[in-house]
């Protein structure tokens, strides 16, 4: 890095001296000459000096970039175009940083940066020759203090092949806040830093053999990593929130999900033409290891009061699963001539998946089981101890045909069969207490086994004409028929304990169904019209043969076997609109609507539609270039989404309310403009919008649901092409968040100024 920082540094300095002063064309431009030698370059780039030196050579070098620009003059012949493959290499640097005030949390989710200062190498790539053809390639990127880096090595070699290693790397943001309560106290809890964030790491080794008349050879290797916290919406409950009566918890207390995870994958492929026919086979093998917790806090700070016994607890589950994965495939596709070609596909794959894991109340997260924890309480069901595993064996084969009876007709009939068997077995020690004030310690051995398997068998047809001038029409059908079993026991692991806790056998149907049918037409040269409509059904059918649990009323108990029928339909249209009513000015509108129901029959109870989701979504861009240096750019989109289920309508002091209907309607808009100040200068400036607003506060009965957001974006980009071989760009952004439904705790505003620079040679 220190070499080409140099590098960038000796060119500057070459174009400051030669960069002439207004007025005076021959003489060079001492005063940014003399600021710009002056630096303590040697300082600026020694190690371990932080980030804010670097940042400080950046903007120095934009000062003296930027003075240098303003004394040339604009002229057409000082900037050369440069040519195809001109200046292949180049290095861009850039620092800045995001200065937020509010939640911060919040700002570095919307935007995926962090606050504060950043920068670094923006985009690396160099080139060169290997040989007569061969050529080697780096590319990189590397953000400090925003875990962004990229680093990719190739060297290939036409006929002969390539090899490729590289390194991956970039961070999620997460907000780990809770829930807002707006009745009584109007009261929220933040309990620990809530700015997470997830990193995720990949590192690839890949490999080809390219040469003539051999299979194709490729082989990869790859291991990707998953480490941090992220938030989770599985809330801890309290009663900490000013209303009285004994419906008066809320689960609002913020949790978090710990993550560990690493998969490692092999993957070897082979790919090889005779004559008309491709071949082609692949293994894959891949190992993945998860240690994952879930983290809860429940009701928090409630050591006195109203409640007897301290109930201030924390909850962790812990998650560990390993698994290895094999998966063998194949594909042969012969084009027998222009009209019709045939394809087959086959595919075999094992999962082996072993578990672990515990769920423990303790005073602290990740405590040791222990009884007679004082603040245990009634229903604190937990285990630990869990083990065991499953195996799924999956069989795929498919084959498709292209027949193309006249140029301009089309037919890709299609055949799927899918065959799956999967079983496993699980042994665990369950915890629960009884009722106060004596909260007897309650455990059992427990071990389910579970087996699954089924088979589908599903074709497809597709037709597509386009004999009509300016019409293309299409249409194609889906069809899907399968039958099942699944067969699951979960009973006391002592063999002496004779009845099982669950038992059932279910055999099961389905069908399925989608047929689409669409038409493009251009009636004029600047105009273009389409429209799509689907209809999509599946049909469930369950017969329990063996059913522990009673499921005629008045039972209570209706657990596992209690579906016999279950049918989702989707109908779906969407219209689109394309104009071009002058040269430089493009309209584009489109609607889209959706509606989907589910109707569910349960054992001895009459059929219901326990689901109907209605969607609109309106949407309309403008694009229009009044003249060669302005072009304006404009979109709209409104959505409306709506969730009914028969508990809407649920009448009753208790019931009212609880589940109103589940709206998520949104507006969508933003505006670009792009200027060309002069031959070597751009200003672009672009304007987002969002607003939400279904937020429904129904605290008196439950949790409130919904949102009540609104967002504004806009930015601002100066760049100039100070020399061919030199870029320059300054950008500057505003943010600002409002979110109601949070009683304001999420709201922030944030400011962006950012340079960055590029070299190419």
């Amino acid at each position: 890095m220190k070499t080409n920082l140099q590098s960038v540094v000796k060119q500057t300095s070459d174009t400051l001296r030669s960069a002439p002063v207004p007025g005076r064309s021959n003489v060079n431009n001492p005063v940014a000459l003399e600021k710009f030698e002056r630096l303590d370059f040697a300082t600026l780039l020694r190690p371990g000096t932080g980030a804010l030196r670097p940042m400080a050579l950046l903007l120095t070098l934009a000062f003296a970039f930027a003075t240098t620009a303003s004394a040339q003059t604009n002229t057409a012949k000082e900037v050369t175009p440069l040519a195809p493959g001109d200046y292949s290499n180049w290095i861009e640097l850039g620092g800045g940083g995001y200065f937020s005030s509010g939640d911060k949390a919040q700002f570095q989710r919307r935007s995926m940066f962090q606050d504060g200062a950043f920068g670094g190498i923006e985009s690396l790539h160099l080139e060169d020759r290997v040989g007569e053809r061969g050529t080697i390639t780096l590319d990189g990127r590397s953000i400090f203090d925003n875990h962004d880096y990229l680093m990719k090595l190739r060297v290939s070699e036409p006929d002969k092949g390539y090899f490729e290693f590289g390194f991956s790397g970039f961070r999620t943001w997460y907000d780990g806040s809770g829930g807002y309560f707006p009745g009584g106290t109007n009261h929220s809890f933040s309990l620990y830093n809530e700015e997470l964030f997830v990193d995720r790491d990949n590192f690839w080794f890949e490999t080809g053999l390219r040469l003539p008349n051999v299979p194709e050879i490729t082989f990869r290797f790859s291991q990707e990593t998953r480490d941090g916290k992220k938030d989770s919406t599985i809330w801890g409950d309290t009663i900490r929130l000013g209303i009285a009566g004994a419906n008066n918890a809320r689960g609002i207390v913020p949790s978090f999900l710990k993550l560990d995870e690493v998969r490692t994958t092999l993957a070897l492929d082979l790919k090889h033409r005779l004559s008309k026919t491709d071949f082609g086979a692949g293994l894959r093998y891949e190992d993945m290891s998860l240690d994952n917790t879930r983290n809860i806090h429940r009701r928090p700070g409630e050591l006195t009061g109203s409640v007897t016994v301290a109930a201030d607890r924390f909850v962790t589950q812990r998650e560990t699963v390993h698994s290895d994965m094999f998966n063998a495939h194949g594909f042969t596709t012969t084009r027998f001539n222009d009209k019709s070609m045939l394809s087959f596909g086959g595919s075999y794959t094992r999962l082996e998946t072993d578990i672990g894991g515990s769920r423990i109340y303790g005073s602290d997260y990740d405590a040791v089981y222990d009884p007679l924890f004082a603040r245990r309480q009634q229903r604190d069901v937990g285990f630990f101890n869990l083990s065991g595993g499953t195996v799924l064996d999956q069989y795929v084969g498919n084959m498709s045909y292209r027949y193309a009876p006249m140029p301009a007709f089309v037919i890709v009939p299609s055949l799927r069969v899918e065959h799956m068997d999967q079983h496993g077995i699980a042994e665990m020690t369950e915890t629960d207490f009884g009722a106060a004030p004596a909260r007897a310690v309650l455990t059992e051995n427990l071990i389910n086994t579970h087996e699954r398997g089924f088979t589908d068998l599903s074709g497809a047809l597709e037709l597509r004409y386009t004999g009509f001038t300016n019409w293309v029409l299409y249409t194609r059908g889906e069809w899907l028929v399968g039958e099942g079993n699944s067969r699951e026991r979960q009973a006391d692991a002592d063999p002496d304990v004779a009845p099982a806790l669950i038992e059932r056998d279910t055999d099961s149907t389905r069908f399925t169904q989608k047929y689409v049918a669409g038409v493009n037409w251009y009636p004029l040269r600047r105009l273009n019209m389409s429209a799509q409509y689907y209809h999509k059904a599946r049909a469930n059918s369950y017969d329990h043969r063996l059913d522990l649990t009673p499921n005629a009323p008045p039972s209570g108990n209706r657990y596992p076997a209690y579906l016999t029928d279950q049918d989702f339909t989707t109908d779906d249209m969407n219209f689109r609109v394309t104009v071009r009513p002058l040269n430089n000015l493009t309209l584009v509108s489109r609607y889209d609507f959706q509606l989907s129901t589910v109707d569910t029959r349960a054992d001895a109870l009459a059929e219901m539609q326990s689901a109907e989701v209605t969607s609109h979504i309106f949407s309309q861009s403008v694009s229009w270039s009044p003249f060669a240096r302005l072009y304006l750019q404009g979109n709209v989109s409104y959505a409306l989404d709506q969730t009914e289920t028969p508990f809407n309508d649920f009448i009753g002091s208790a019931t009212n309310n609880i589940v109103p209907k589940s709206e998520n309607n949104y507006w969508n808009a933003g505006a670009t403009a792009g200027f060309a100040l002069d031959d070597r200068t751009d200003l672009n400036v672009q304007y987002n919008y969002y607003r939400a607003d279904n937020f429904t506060d129904n605290s008196a009965f439950s949790m409130p649901y919904g949102s009540d957001t609104e967002e504004h974006m806009i930015t601002a980009t100066l760049s100039r092409q100070i020399t061919s071989r030199l870029r320059w760009s300054l950008k500057y952004a505003y943010l600002t968040y409002q979110d109601n439904a949070s009683g304001g705790n999420n709201d922030f505003d944030a400011h962006l100024v950012y340079t960055s620079i590029q070299y190419r040679f």
